[in-house]
């Protein structure tokens, strides 16, 4: 049985960085998938306990150069980062504000301000940098390279033609020190994580919200006794108690009582949902008017919330297809990029350059070639997508279902429970009260969906269903009960569904399945989008063509079994379809997993949170438009990183290599390209879906 973790990752900082660990996870035996995510410094591995276990895939990540440590909990997660991007702030500003006092002494060029100017760039080196110089020296111990290298490397040659500069300027011919643009490297490459930092809490600003939904305590119901305890100590089936205004702690059914609970940083729902006894209620919404009492079910990581966040992690950490291009070539980027620099050292000297105009131009094709840009290009992207899919009620799993997505040209929508409320209700009745009571009772033990739309229509006309004292359900015909000393028949005939009692026709019903609320509007977005309809339902063909009628549909497909719908989307594909599934995640599961795409509709509860590629949370067949659009933003946002991140450095190597930039411009504009990349990214946040 394969396992999944998540590891914690320290040190990694660009692509190079990201593909070593990659590379180290996989060369380990037994690991069957390994994903690093340079934005969440996480790895998550897919392994055979039989063949590994976490600890050598821990040993496997240090070996490669890099720290690591089993995934901590959301709260500790949280303060950890807020800690190291308050550390890389006060560096960043105290680095920044010595480079501003070592460029005010490089201009008196005595042998005291070089002392001076010693002084500092020590300081920052091993104060600020000393990760910097610490990671770079065990990437090389283990025989890689990556962005801290060409870094080391860089400011390095600057500090010890320096050092020959102030101690031994007539050995080595050399009498210009650039103390200075080592300092002025090491700040900007700290204020460039420090703002990246920032920065990547933003996107991951929708994970951290769900997280902090559940409250910390709940009121339980104990021998007759209210008492508040840890919901680490709720434990299933205990009666739990809210009132007006509190967060519901973790999920149940409600026992007494109504209310109408905000759903909507789970569901994306705007208005609040009534609820009622018998109605399933999910941790970490809000009681908004009265009060109830519920039972426990779900707990901890089977909880709905739980499931949510492990789902969106799970998205983000995956790598999307446009990825790949960006992994290979930074595999073997830095290399390159130090051949690179050498040759042009060599190139410059051999022009008849001196060695200080030489070393100070090949420093500069080091520092700006740091392929940090290239690896936040496309994870950016995908956490604010994923993370902006969530507060819209879309859990979208992966980035490479999210640039699928946009290639959608045709939509398969299920008819009953999709297009449908796939909940019947009475429309129409013609019966008598006493008639009506005999029949509610006769329905009371039938677990139909047309039973529960009688008794709810007999409970709005105020009257309660007696219990029977024999049931028989008849498949595919209805029911018959003895209720009250009567025998009561509920069958489905000619006219609706017909009630009998002792043989005598007593009334009538009338049951529709309606149309669910706002499915006409979502056709017509999906025509703008430029997507094919179809209607796939195993109900009756004039049925179906009534409901796509009403909506829109022109396309139908109608009494097909689930291998039915599975061979129509088989066919689609075959003609050249890209084809998305919508259905309800239980019953279309096979007709799900067989698009292109599946959407699940959910309610926020049960197995349709796990079902399909994309589960709309609300059920709102506009969701699937909202995702469409919202993936081929994302699509765009990706390919402008990509090109931003190539771009910068099909400009920038030869521009260094031929002298016109500084190594401390180079380090300036190597920190911008990483916050370009990341700041087009959270555009998404506001694009309008």
């Amino acid at each position: 049985m394969i396992e999944t973790i998540n590891i914690h990752v320290e040190g990694m900082s660009c692509a190079a960085c990201q593909a070593h660990v990659r590379r180290a996870l996989e060369q380990t035996p037994g690991v069957k998938q390994a994903t690093v995510n340079l934005m969440t410094a996480e790895a998550r591995v897919a392994f055979d306990p039989k063949n590994t276990q976490p600890d050598a895939l821990i040993d496997a990540i240090r070996e490669s150069g890099y720290g690591a440590e089993l995934e901590k909990s959301g709260a500790d997660r949280e303060a950890e980062q807020s800690r190291e991007a308050r550390e890389l702030a006060r560096k960043a500003i105290v680095s920044l504000a010595l480079g501003g006092a070592s460029m005010a002494f490089s201009m008196l060029r005595t042998a005291p301000a070089h002392y001076v100017l010693l002084a500092i760039a020590l300081f920052v080196m091993i104060w600020a940098g000393g990760r910097i110089y610490a990671a770079a020296w065990s990437a090389a111990r283990h025989a890689s390279a990556d962005m801290n290298t060409l870094v080391a490397l860089g400011t390095m040659g600057a500090f010890v033609y320096s050092l020959a500069a102030t101690f031994a300027p007539a050995a080595f011919h050399v009498s210009d020190v650039y103390y200075e643009s080592a300092v002025w490297i090491v700040a900007f490459i700290l204020t460039g994580r420090a703002l990246e930092a920032r920065a990547r809490r933003q996107t991951t600003s929708a994970l951290r919200e769900l997280v902090r939904l559940q409250p910390a305590v709940a009121r339980v119901s104990r021998e007759g006794r209210e008492v508040d305890v840890p919901v680490t100590s709720v434990a299933r089936g205990d009666l739990i108690v809210v009132r007006p205004g509190e967060k519901i702690p973790v999920d149940g059914e409600i026992a007494d009582g109504s209310s109408y609970i905000d759903e909507s940083m789970v569901t994306g729902e705007p208005m609040p949902v009534k609820k009622g006894a018998g109605d399933s209620v999910i941790g970490g919404t809000v009681n908004t008017t009265g009060s109830f009492r519920y039972r426990a079910t779900s707990l901890g990581e089977s909880s709905v919330l739980a499931r949510i966040v492990e789902l969106m992690r799970q998205a983000q950490a995956t790598r999307a297809p446009t990825q790949q291009l960006a992994d290979r070539i930074s595999g073997i980027f830095v290399p390159v990029v130090v051949l690179l620099a050498l040759a042009t050292l060599g190139g410059w000297l051999i022009a008849g350059a001196a060695l200080a105009k030489a070393a100070a131009i090949a420093i500069s094709v080091l520092i700006i070639a740091c392929p940090c840009a290239m690896g936040l290009a496309v994870p950016a992207a995908i956490m604010v997508a994923t993370g902006r899919a969530a507060k819209l009620g879309l859990l979208i799993k992966g980035g490479e279902v999210l640039e699928k997505l946009r290639r959608i040209d045709t939509l398969v929508l299920d008819k009953t429970g999709t297009v449908t409320e796939g909940r019947p209700r009475v429309v129409e009745a013609r019966i008598g009260d006493d008639a009506l009571r005999l029949a509610a009772g006769a329905e009371r033990r039938s677990e139909h969906p047309l039973a529960r739309s009688i008794l709810e229509y007999a409970a709005s006309r105020g009257i309660e269903a007696p219990e029977p004292s024999e049931f028989l359900a008849i498949a595919g015909e209805g029911v018959e009960a003895t209720v009250e000393g009567k025998r009561v028949r509920v069958a489905s005939g000619s006219g609706g569904i017909v009630v009998s009692i002792d043989g005598v026709p007593a009334g009538v019903f009338e049951v529709s399945d309606p149309i669910r609320a706002g499915a006409k509007e979502a056709v017509r977005e999906f025509r703008q989008l430029g997507l094919d309809c179809v209607l796939l339902t195993g109900d009756r063909p004039e049925a179906a063509q009534a409901v796509a009628a009403e909506v829109g549909i022109e396309r139908v497909v109608a009494g097909v079994l689930p291998e039915g719908k599975v061979t129509e989307i088989k066919r689609l594909k075959a003609a050249g379809r890209v084809v998305a599934m919508a259905g309800d995640g239980i019953n279309d599961a096979p007709a799900l997993a067989q698009a292109d795409c599946g959407f699940a509709m959910g309610s926020g509860t049960g197995i349709a949170i796990d079902a399909g590629d994309v589960t709309l949370l609300r059920p709102d067949l506009a969701g699937i438009a909202r995702a469409i659009r919202l993936s081929r933003a994302a699509s765009r946002i990706m390919k402008q990183n990509l090109f931003w991140a190539f771009g910068y450095n099909v400009v920038a190597i030869p521009a260094a290599a031929l002298g016109f930039l500084n190594p401390v411009i180079a380090s300036a504009a190597m920190a911008a390209s990483s916050l370009t990349v990341v700041f087009n990214s959270l555009r998404l946040r506001r694009t309008a879906v």
